[in-house]
């Protein structure tokens, strides 16, 4: 016996939300971040640096190096992409070329989950109540309803902008999560058999996801939608050829196993597993940043999925409730268990889109208004913020803001682009008609509340990658750093580095043009740079004696960022042997 639904929409709440202003949406949100900057400081530019090895044949296809260092680079497929952009594009900059297939994993993104969505709502649990002399929603009506405003939550989602917008394996395991997402959703409607979207989807995206470097969180999402497919079939009729249900499952549960079989024949299996305890104050310091790294990374969909749970709690076993509650289980237990928790949170953005979807229907109008009211009052007071800081950076007035740019950013220019202010003009413009039209007495749409909060997120984001571009890339970058080291060195003459981590050594040499080597004991190299927390350490590795310190170099807008520049002599004395003593760097409040 179906349970009643908590929904109730009528046909007038569903219509649909203008395609050509949900595509403009989308765009606003895509292409700032890719265009116009360079990569920045760790993940960015560490990615980066490995995309350009493999381009250039500098290291295995399927042990990916930059510089003898592996680090987190068991993530196969992102940087296969990011080489096979650059070696096709070879008239693009490199850092240009990368992010081509970096956004269509964006926009992969976006429109799976808006299918998966559409599905999802589809389902006949999922359906708002009937009314006795009808007029409610018609089914598809509703489930694009519910998609739009699916989409328009994962728009509005903090924790995206950035991690999304960067060419790191974190966005290439966001496309496939979203693209296996969209399978399971889809399952109801299409045969496992055949050559269609969702099998096709599901193969691609469970693979995908191990050779990103997600290969538990593939196996995991892969055995958790096998039991749901396994708990549909048994309220399958019985047919005379297996039923669409037993065949989801039989090949999800084939490809979850083929996965985890791929996954060790390649050893891409890293357990990092780190759970915080409760003991020490450290451990509770932790649980408290993840608490508020939740809170933040997933809002506005984390207390619409919430109350979603409690709302439809009679329906928690049905396919819209039970598959986004799993793959957003998933990725919380990612997060807990690894070092890189916004990485794994950024997982759980598309299924908490779809939980938070479902919420819509059972809103009161209160509820609705008080959303609109915060979201309008929020961004606006931050496009505000973003065009005084910006106005006294181009003028120095008012001071204050001046000031503080200047002492965050010691050494930063600030330049005028008229295309940036025009593009950030017509965005505050679009963001005050949007408020006019939101505030206008407009009908009823179950998508109304997610326009602001999505809009709010669009403004804020494409005026920080327009008005403040040049200061985060400056900020952000090892840019200046490397024009730095770059200017003190000889054009020809290679650099031995040691202590470096992967972002130092991809920015050094693609800022500073600069050949780089790891240090060894017999010298090869007439430069050598080494990372201010490695200098105990550099006896161990080089003769000393063979370099004289020049200078310490420091990244303008982090002062615990240091590298030691020596030069190689021919005859060292005492002095110039002696290893230079840097103070230690002092750490950030």
């Amino acid at each position: 016996m179906n349970k009643p639904s908590p929904a109730i929409i009528a046909q007038s709440a569903v219509r649909r939300l203008p395609r050509f202003a949900l595509l403009l949406f989308c765009a606003a949100y895509l292409l700032p971040g890719f265009l116009g900057r360079g990569p920045w400081k760790n993940a960015d530019i560490a990615a980066f640096g490995a995309m350009r090895e493999l381009a250039a044949g500098n290291t295995h296809w399927l042990h990916p190096q930059l510089l003898g260092q592996s680090g987190e680079l068991e993530a196969l497929l992102p940087h296969w992409l990011g080489a096979l952009a650059i070696k096709a594009l070879p008239f693009l900059d490199p850092a240009l070329a990368v992010r081509i297939p970096f956004g269509l994993l964006l926009a992969l993104t976006l429109l799976a989950t808006w299918y998966a969505v559409y599905y999802l709502a589809r389902s006949p649990q999922a359906q708002p109540v009937a009314f006795a002399f009808g007029g409610e929603a018609s089914p598809v009506d509703y489930a694009r309803a519910i998609a739009d405003a699916a989409l328009l939550a994962l728009i509005a989602s903090l924790g995206l902008a950035q991690l999304s917008h960067e060419t790191t394996p974190a966005l290439a395991q966001l496309g496939f999560v979203a693209l296996v997402f969209y399978a399971m959703a889809a399952s109801a409607y299409r045969s496992a058999y055949k050559i269609s979207g969702p099998a096709l989807g599901l193969v691609i995206g469970l693979c995908g996801l191990a050779l990103s470097g997600a290969p538990s969180v593939a196996v995991l999402l892969g055995a958790g939608s096998t039991l749901i497919a396994l708990a549909r079939a048994q309220n399958d009729q019985p047919e005379k050829k297996l039923p669409r249900a037993w065949r989801w499952a039989l090949l999800t549960g084939v490809l979850t196993l083929a996965v985890a079989a791929l996954s060790y024949g390649l050893d891409l299996w890293r357990w990092r597993i780190h759970i915080p305890g409760l003991e020490s104050p450290a451990d509770r310091k932790e649980w408290r940043s993840l608490a508020r790294l939740l809170i933040w990374f997933t809002w506005p969909t984390w207390p619409l999925a919430t109350w979603t749970l409690w709302r439809w709690r009679r329906q928690l076993t049905s396919r819209h409730v039970a598959l986004p509650l799993w793959f957003a289980v998933v990725a919380l237990a990612a997060t807990v268990t690894t070092t890189a928790s916004d990485r794994g949170l950024l997982l759980s953005l598309p299924p908490l889109a779809a939980l938070a979807a479902f919420a819509l229907p059972t809103l009161k109008r209160s509820v609705a208004s008080l959303i609109d009211w915060f979201t309008l009052l929020f961004f606006t007071g931050c496009a505000v913020i973003i065009w005084v800081i910006w106005i006294a950076m181009q003028t120095g007035m008012p001071r204050q803001p001046a000031a503080n740019v200047a002492k965050l950013a010691p050494g930063f220019e600030p330049s005028f682009s008229w295309l940036a202010f025009l593009a950030a003009a017509l965005a505050t413009l679009a963001w005050a008609w949007l408020v006019k039209w939101r505030a206008g007495r407009q009908r009823a749409a179950v998508w109304k509340s997610m326009v602001l909060p999505a809009g709010g997120t669009t403004l804020c984001w494409l005026l920080l990658m327009t008005l403040w571009l040049p200061l985060l890339d400056y900020a952000r970058s090892y840019a200046p750093l490397s024009r730095q080291l770059a200017a003190r060195v000889d054009p020809n003459a290679c650099v031995e580095v040691y202590g470096l981590s992967r972002a130092q050594v991809a920015a050094f040499q693609y800022h500073g043009r600069l050949e780089l080597r790891q240090a060894a004991a017999k010298a090869t190299c007439p430069y050598l740079v080494v990372d201010a927390d490695a200098q105990d350490t550099l006896s161990d590795t080089v003769d000393m004696p063979e370099w004289a310190f020049l200078a310490t170099l420091r990244r303008p807008t982090d002062k615990s960022e240091n590298v030691a520049l020596y030069k190689r002599v021919s005859v060292a004395t005492p002095d110039k042997a002696a290893a230079p003593t840097i103070a230690p760097a002092r750490q950030r409040p």
